[in-house]
């Protein structure tokens, strides 16, 4: 790991300004307890769009101070108007202490994130195929479960269904990374790409999933339907990829 300041070619120039005053103030609260603030996700790519978009990060800290994030919490109206989220809170000892708990999550990081400032905590973790491959076994499973629980709470209600497509598109985007994970795609690949490379590699056509990740698309129930069958079939070959 190596400590560094915010590659500012990396972030769009929309957001470089803000980002910078959020790294600063998280500095002053936390002092020598900030070890590191690092953005992942959308913002660390040139397609970032504030006007959909809220910037996503992990401020990692020495020790977990409760009074330091209350006082961050008092800003946080302003930062949703910079379309800046909260902060995921983690600590060294969290972050290596639970690679096998949170794979999927932790290589979302890992494959897009830019260091604003501190030392890069995500460079060099590692993952286990074993545990990769549990979370998405158990993820495609949880998303049939809320699909169907979700299905009987809209009760017939279509923009209800549509809501529900798009909550599930986010954490299935991650599982397929996941699962490329395991076939050997290491590198960051945008949402495009990522069923792009899973219909090769499955040698099926995934237009429901096509749809979901579509955030201006309304959504139908067929929409719904093509989608529960997508997963459903992942959901078969996940234990043996």
């Amino acid at each position: 790991m190596t400590a560094s300041m915010m590659n500012r070619e990396q972030v769009v120039e929309a957001m470089r300004e803000p980002l910078e005053k959020f790294a600063e103030r998280v500095r002053t609260l936390g002092g020598t307890n900030c070890l590191a603030l690092i953005g992942f996700g959308a913002i660390a790519t040139p397609g970032f769009d504030p006007a959909r978009q809220t910037a996503r990060s992990v401020l990692v800290l020495e020790q977990i101070n409760l009074a330091m994030l209350r006082e961050l919490a008092k800003d946080g109206v302003k930062l949703g108007k910079a379309k800046i989220a909260a902060p995921l809170i983690m600590t060294p000892v969290y972050i290596n202490g639970s690679l096998d708990t949170f794979p999927l999550e932790f290589l979302e990081i890992q494959q897009c994130r830019v260091c604003f400032f501190g030392a890069d905590y995500f460079a060099e973790v590692s993952f286990q195929d074993a545990h990769v491959r549990l979370q998405c076994e158990r993820e495609l499973k949880t998303m049939l479960i809320g699909m169907r629980q979700g299905i009987l709470a809209a009760a017939g209600r279509e923009k209800i269904l549509g809501a529900m497509e798009g909550d599930v598109a986010e954490r299935l985007l991650r599982t397929l990374r996941g699962l490329l994970w395991l076939h050997g795609q290491r590198d960051f690949l945008t949402a495009i790409e990522v069923v792009g490379r899973m219909e090769q590699d499955t040698d099926r056509s995934l237009p429901g999933i096509r749809a979901a990740l579509q955030d201006t698309r309304r959504h139908d129930w067929n929409d719904v339907t093509r989608l529960y069958d997508e997963i459903d079939g992942l959901k078969t070959l996940a234990d043996r990829w």
